[in-house]
Formats: C-alpha cells, sequence, structure tokens
C-alpha cells in the first residue's frame, strides 16, 4: 500500500476550486474527498524515484470550510489515526468580507521535540498551535513564504549525519547538500514538524526562493557567478535546488488554468520517469535566465498579489545590472496596471526588501559603482570583495530598478482607479520595520494610494547582537550622513524617493499580518514567545496599526 510521505499541502484556493500537493511512497492514485462532495484525483509523477501528486479538487462552495482527508489508491493516509490536531480544512473566499495576508522569511527546521530550540519558538509553530487551539478563531486566508524555506548551506545537526552517512564531507561541497536527493532531506526535516505538517494542510500557502534555497548570495554578481561555475559541484548543486524548488514550492503557486497551460508539467506527468524532462527546465533556467518565469500572480477577491523573483532573474553585467530581466520588468508592470480599479489593495512580494536603513541603500549604491568601475579596477575589486562579505545585493545594489520600481508604484497608485495602498512585502534581514516612501514635489507622478515597505524576518533563525546593533543604527541620522559620504565618493545619485522608518526596527522570530477588508488595511506584527512550562508557544502581539482606515 502506499504511504504519505509528505505532505499534504494546501496550495491554491479559490471560490470553488483548490490544489493539494502531496509526496507517495510509491506510484498511485491520489484523492481528496470532501464530506460534501467536493473532490479530486490524480496519478502520481517521478523525480529522481520520489513520487509526487498534485491534486485539483473541484466542486467547493465560496465561502465554506470543509474538511478533506487524502487517499493513496483508495487507503485513507490523512489524518493519521490518532492525530492532535483538528481536521485540516479547505476554507473557500466567499464575496467581500476581510483577507488576510499573513507573511514572513528565513525558517530554519525546528529542532525535534526533546532538543533545546537556541533560536527560540517557530513563528509558524506558533501560529499552528493558535489555530488548532481554536479552529473557529481568526485565521490567514494565506501564508506568504518569502524565501529561505529551506537552508542547503546552513544544515542541522541531524543532517549533517544523514549527509555523512551518504558521503564524505572532506569533499566538496561538504556539509551542504549536493544533489536532489539531500535537497529532498531538507524538505522532509522542514515539512515533516507536526504544527508545521498541520497548519500547511490547512491554511493555504504562497512561496518564492531567496538565496539559502539554493545558497549564500545566489547571483550576486556576474563574478560571482564565473567563481561558482569554476567549481566541480555548482553545476548539480544549482540543477536539483532548482529542480526541488519547481515540485515542492514552484508547482502550488500556479492555478489549476496555469497548470493545464504549462507544458514542463505536461511533460513530467506523462513520462514514466520525468526526471531529465524536469532537469533540462533546470538547465535551460540555469543557463538563460529570461526562458523561464518564476513570478506570479495571484488575486484574492479584491487583492492582488505578485510575487517577483528577485534572484533567478537577474542581469548581472555590470554595464547593465538589472533586478528583472527586461521580461521579467514588462510582466511586473502589466500585471500591477491590469485592469485598473478591479482591486484596492496591491501587493508586491519580493524577498529582498525595497526600502532599507539609509546608511544601507546608499552603501550598496556606492559599491555597485566601484563593481561597475566608476574609481578604477582596484576600487572595483574591492567593491567585489565587499559585495559578496556584506551581501550587499538588495534593491539599492540594483539603482536602476530601485528606480524603476518606485516609478511604477507611483504610477499604480496614482489616477482614476488606484488602490487604497500599495505594500511592498520582503524578508531576508532578521528583523522587522515599516519605511514608507515619499516623492518629491516635482516627480512625474506622485502616489495618493499608501504605500509601505512591510519587512518581516525571521520566521525561525538566529538574530545576532551584531544584526541588532547594526540596523538600529543603520536608521540614525549619524548613518544617514555616512551612507551619504559613501555615495559622494562612488559619484551616486539620490534615488528618486525619500523614506523614513515608521515602525521598528523588531527583532526575534515573527510574523506580520495584513487584514484587508474593502478599502481598509490594517498591519499586525507577532512574535514568537515561550509560554511556560509544558505549555506551546504562543504568538504575542509587538504592534498594530492602521495603514488604511
Amino acid at each position: 500500500m502506499a504511504k504519505l510521505r509528505l505532505g499534504p499541502l494546501l496550495r491554491h484556493t479559490d471560490g470553488s476550486t483548490a490544489t493539494v500537493w502531496i509526496e507517495a511512497s510509491r506510484p498511485c492514485a491520489a484523492e481528496v474527498r470532501c464530506p460534501d462532495g467536493a473532490h479530486g484525483t490524480a496519478r502520481t509523477f517521478q523525480i529522481a524515484g520520489h513520487h509526487y501528486a498534485l491534486v485539483p479538487v473541484t466542486g467547493l462552495t465560496p465561502g465554506t470550510s470543509t474538511p478533506y482527508e487524502v487517499f493513496l489508491d483508495g487507503g485513507r493516509v490523512w489524518p493519521p489515526p490518532g492525530s492532535p490536531f483538528p481536521p485540516s480544512e479547505i476554507r473557500t473566499p466567499g464575496d467581500g468580507g476581510a483577507v488576510r495576508v499573513a507573511f514572513g522569511s528565513c525558517r530554519w527546521a525546528a529542532p525535534p521535540a526533546d532538543e533545546h530550540d537556541t533560536v527560540g519558538p517557530d513563528a509558524l509553530d506558533s501560529l499552528a498551535a493558535r489555530i488548532a487551539a481554536d479552529p473557529d478563531a481568526e485565521r490567514p486566508d494565506v501564508l506568504l513564504l518569502l524565501g529561505d524555506q529551506v537552508y542547503a548551506d546552513e544544515v542541522s545537526d541531524a543532517t549533517k549525519r544523514w549527509l555523512s552517512a551518504r558521503r564524505d564531507l572532506r569533499e566538496p561541497p561538504g556539509e551542504q547538500v549536493a544533489d536532489y536527493e539531500e535537497y529532498t532531506r531538507l524538505y522532509y526535516e522542514s515539512w515533516l514538524d507536526p504544527e508545521i505538517r498541520w497548519l500547511l494542510s490547512t491554511v493555504p500557502s504562497c512561496m518564492i526562493f531567496d538565496d539559502h534555497d539554493v545558497i549564500d548570495d545566489w547571483n550576486t554578481s556576474a563574478a560571482w557567478l564565473a567563481d561558482m561555475r569554476a567549481t566541480p559541484w555548482w553545476r548539480e548543486r544549482v540543477l536539483s535546488g532548482l529542480m526541488s524548488y519547481w515540485v515542492h514550492q514552484h508547482l502550488g503557486n500556479l492555478t489549476p488554468g496555469e497548470l493545464a497551460a504549462d507544458a514542463v508539467y505536461a511533460a513530467v506527468c506523462a513520462a514514466p520517469d520525468g526526471t531529465d524532462v524536469l532537469r533540462a527546465h533546470a538547465a535551460r533556467a540555469d543557463a538563460d535566465p529570461a526562458a523561464v518565469r518564476w513570478s506570479y500572480r495571484r488575486d484574492f477577491g479584491r487583492v492582488r498579489l505578485l510575487m517577483v523573483d528577485t534572484r533567478a532573474a537577474r542581469v548581472l553585467d555590470e554595464d547593465a545590472r538589472s533586478m528583472l530581466d527586461p521580461g521579467e520588468e514588462r510582466w511586473l508592470r502589466e500585471q500591477a496596471l491590469d485592469a485598473p480599479g478591479s482591486y484596492d489593495h496591491l501587493l508586491i512580494g519580493t524577498s529582498l526588501p525595497w526600502l532599507l536603513p539609509h546608511l544601507v541603500h546608499d552603501v550598496e549604491g556606492w559599491d555597485a559603482a566601484l563593481c561597475r568601475g566608476e574609481k578604477g579596477p582596484r576600487w572595483a575589486r574591492f567593491g567585489e570583495r565587499l559585495r559578496r562579505a556584506a551581501d550587499l545585493e538588495h534593491w539599492a545594489a540594483f539603482p536602476a530598478s530601485f528606480d524603476a520600481l518606485a516609478a511604477l508604484v507611483a504610477e499604480v497608485g496614482s489616477g482614476a482607479g488606484a488602490p487604497a495602498t500599495v505594500s511592498v512585502l520582503s524578508g531576508d534581514v532578521h528583523h522587522a520595520y515599516v519605511a514608507e516612501p515619499s516623492w518629491p514635489s516635482n516627480a512625474p507622478v506622485v502616489p495618493e494610494a499608501r504605500v509601505a515597505q512591510l519587512t518581516c524576518s525571521p520566521v525561525h533563525n538566529s538574530v545576532p547582537l551584531s544584526i541588532r546593533l547594526g540596523f538600529r543604527f543603520g536608521w540614525s541620522g549619524v548613518a544617514r550622513a555616512l551612507g551619504r559620504l559613501a555615495a559622494g565618493h562612488g559619484r551616486v545619485p539620490e534615488p528618486s524617493v525619500d523614506w523614513r522608518r515608521t515602525g521598528g526596527p523588531w527583532f526575534g522570530n515573527q510574523l506580520m499580518t495584513l487584514t484587508l477588508r474593502g478599502r481598509s488595511a490594517r498591519l499586525r506584527l507577532e512574535r514568537a514567545a515561550r509560554a511556560g512550562r509544558g505549555a506551546p508557544p504562543a504568538l504575542r502581539t509587538v504592534t498594530e496599526t492602521e495603514l488604511a482606515p
């Protein structure tokens, strides 16, 4: 009998359909059944000896909550016998009503229950405990995971022991994952956590990668990429990373209609073994990033989400550096400007923050100028070393892209049909803050919409003292003055917008939640905290504020 190895994950939901992702122990027919008659079936497809299915569920009723069960070859495998959690449900949106979007990034897998958690309680574990304790209480309508869902380059002690039993860790890449099988280990470790497994089975999720899903500083520069391609292990690492991302994360981001039209998905499902098909797709994505789009759009009633790939879609040539290739830029613009007036809130999900502390922003612009050769070859070599050492690779390190995003946000947020809010949702920097931009009075367009950079990280990771001190200082007036000195040295012009921090910085394992109702928007930040001996961790509200009344 086929067994459930991983999942189920509830991914896409709309008024009448949903998709449920699973991994099975062998080839089989996967089925999702609901007591109201809604159901779906799919055959598993095979990748590198593993068997997966993305089950489209149809016949759901808008505005309802219905429990579901998972069957493999007719045998029930979910929920497991004796589960301490409530039934997994598919909640479909109805007309009107609030849309609650919870988001964060950067999650190390939680250690086993009998081991001490050195970085504190997991925010997602805490969310799961709260929902399980009161299933009828408020919960997110969707969970946005904004990068670093797994850490291919910073594995746990348990995974190191597993790797050492598989190969000689004295050989590169050492204590990092090397191939597809080792990537699956990361997902098992992360998603088999009982609380996370149940949470992802009952709250829909949208995901996008960041660097650690492949390797730290992934695609930071052309010189970095050339160095990596010269190593004997990199090609297998990057292809396996893209393949595992496609299977575990990307497929579930797509709507049923997009899946039906996806040629790669069709070819993988049609093949007895889809490994070669998917590997060729990953190789194409690595060789020609513009040929494959990882970004996607989701609409939740009158809320539009544009999840943007800011890793694989980069143009790295120093004379034409861009966060997004031209096709990706056109896609983002077309989606943001499609049917103006049809949405009240625009969410732009980008793993890397657009608005940073002013010191960091100016140093990244200065470093980009050095690497471009503005001060000569010696400074350029120094700039490249600094860029890698200090992770200077956010939107500010691509000045033209920073200004292009500012112009797009202004255009979207102005004129007839403008949304009430435009929010840039990000993670990466291991703390949380709110920053709000302002446009000069002589700008071509000044938005009427409320615009905010909402950054929330980590969900479960370490926050060293250096990060706490550095980012607190980075927002100060003294830091801003130092940043302008650096920018002056590199002859970096003033950015096209100014901004100020209006909340934070906050540190800890945390989640942000946007509650969007009509044209109103409310933001809440919650931090995971231990709740006493024997009690599950709890989310405590740190701050709550209105973005739009």
